[in-house]
C-alpha cells in the first residue's frame, strides 16, 4: 500500500517537473550578441524556434516622473516612443556612457542592425555594420546578477569582457545564460510593444532606426513626423520640363 502511494506521488512529481525542464531547455543560449559583424555568432536551433515575446507579459508599473535623469527615451522610426529605466546602481559606468552619448546626439539616426526574432534587437553602431562604436574608450565590464528578462537593456561587446563601447541590445525573450556575461543596465518600462515592432534581420532590409534619443530630464518633445511629399510641386516641375525630343 505504501509502495503504491509512493509510486503515485513520484509520477505526479515527474509530471510537474517536465514543463520546468522544457522551459529550462528553451532558455539555453550560448550565442549572445557581440559587437563586431563577422564575429557575431548565430543563434542555435532552440533560439531560432523560440516564440515571439508574449504580449501578455506583465508590464513594469513605474512612475516615469520619478528620477527622470535616469529614464532613456527612444523615439523610433516606426513611430513608437519607448522609455527605459537606466539602473546606475547596477552599472554606473555604462549608464553614464549612454547618457553622455545620448546628450551628444550620438544615437540619433542610428539603426538597429541585428534583430533576431525571439531573441534581441541590437543597435548603437553609427556605421550600421556591427563593427563600429564611439570615439570614447571601451568600458570596464560591470557584470551583475540581474537576469536578462524580456525588456532588459544590456551592452554588446566583443570577445574581451572589457570591450563594450556604444552598442546595446534589448531582449525580446528571457535569455538567462547571458547573465553575468553581459552588462545588464536597465529595462524597458514603457511601450515594450514599440520594441517588438522593430524590423527583423541581420541586417534588416529596411532597418528601424532611432530618430531621437534623449534623457527624460531634458524634456525633449517627440520629433515631428516626416513631411509628406508635395505632389503639387512635383507636378509643376514635370509640366515645366521640356518634352523628350524637343
Amino acid at each position: 500500500m505504501i509502495t503504491a502511494k509512493f509510486a503515485t506521488a513520484f509520477a505526479a512529481l515527474a509530471l510537474l517537473a517536465a514543463p520546468g525542464a522544457a522551459f529550462a531547455q528553451k532558455q539555453k543560449d550560448d550565442t549572445p550578441p557581440v559587437a563586431f559583424g563577422d564575429n557575431a555568432e548565430k543563434p542555435e536551433k532552440d533560439e531560432e524556434a523560440a516564440p515571439a515575446a508574449p504580449k501578455t507579459y506583465a508590464p513594469i508599473n513605474y512612475d516615469t516622473t520619478v528620477d527622470p535623469e535616469n529614464i532613456w527615451v527612444l523615439d523610433l522610426s516606426n513611430g513608437q516612443r519607448v522609455k527605459i529605466r537606466l539602473m546606475a546602481e547596477w552599472a554606473p559606468g555604462h549608464v553614464e556612457r549612454v547618457k553622455t552619448l545620448t546628450r551628444a546626439g550620438f544615437y540619433d539616426g542610428v539603426v538597429f542592425h541585428r534583430v533576431i526574432d525571439g531573441f534581441m534587437a541590437q543597435g548603437g553602431d553609427p556605421t550600421g555594420t556591427g563593427q563600429g562604436g564611439s570615439e570614447l574608450p571601451d568600458l570596464k565590464a560591470e557584470f551583475n546578477p540581474m537576469p536578462h528578462v524580456r525588456g532588459t537593456l544590456s551592452m554588446a561587446r566583443a570577445a574581451d569582457d572589457d570591450s563594450a563601447n556604444s552598442q546595446f541590445f534589448i531582449v525580446f525573450y528571457p535569455r538567462f545564460s547571458l547573465d553575468k556575461k553581459y552588462t545588464n543596465f536597465g529595462r524597458v518600462i514603457e511601450n515594450m510593444e514599440g520594441v517588438d515592432a522593430i524590423t527583423r534581420g541581420e541586417p534588416p532590409q529596411s532597418p528601424t532606426y532611432i530618430v531621437q534619443a534623449s534623457i527624460a530630464a531634458d524634456n525633449k518633445a517627440p520629433p515631428p513626423p516626416p513631411a509628406a511629399a508635395d505632389d503639387t510641386a512635383v507636378t509643376a516641375d514635370m509640366l515645366s520640363a521640356p518634352l523628350p525630343g524637343t
